[in-house]
């Protein structure tokens, strides 16, 4: 059974910091693209970063470029998002997802989901 669990959500004032995890299991996760998305409020789902399965590529959303980074840890079988200058429109539930390698870089089309983490910023 594949399993996605995120961690490290929480309340944070703007202009704070913090580090998302997701840990997984039940899937060769070296063999994955790994993605981060968020979904706010009364929004749809969007995409924020995404890096390859060797963790070589990374791909964001351009107007989160500098204050977002993505990274794997392969052999922990976990990818973490660290968000700094956080501000009220980063609030949203912040969800990992995850896509075969033989698909293309970055994708959108992910095979599975966290149930995700919350994040609320307040002004």
């Amino acid at each position: 059974q594949v399993q996605l669990v995120e961690s490290g959500g929480g309340l944070v004032q703007a202009g704070g910091s913090l580090r998302l995890s997701c840990a997984t299991s039940g899937l060769s996760f070296s063999n994955y693209h790994m993605g981060w998305f968020r979904q706010a409020p009364g929004k749809e789902r969007e995409f924020i970063a995404a890096v390859s399965w060797t963790g070589t590529r990374t791909s964001y959303r351009e107007s989160l470029k500098g204050r977002f980074a993505m990274s794997r840890d392969n052999g922990q079988k976990t990818v973490y998002l660290q968000m700094s200058n956080l501000l009220p429109e980063d609030t949203a539930v912040y969800y990992c997802a995850a896509t075969q390698s033989s698909n293309n870089f970055p994708s959108r089309a992910m095979d599975y989901w966290g149930t995700g983490t919350l994040v609320t910023v307040s002004s």
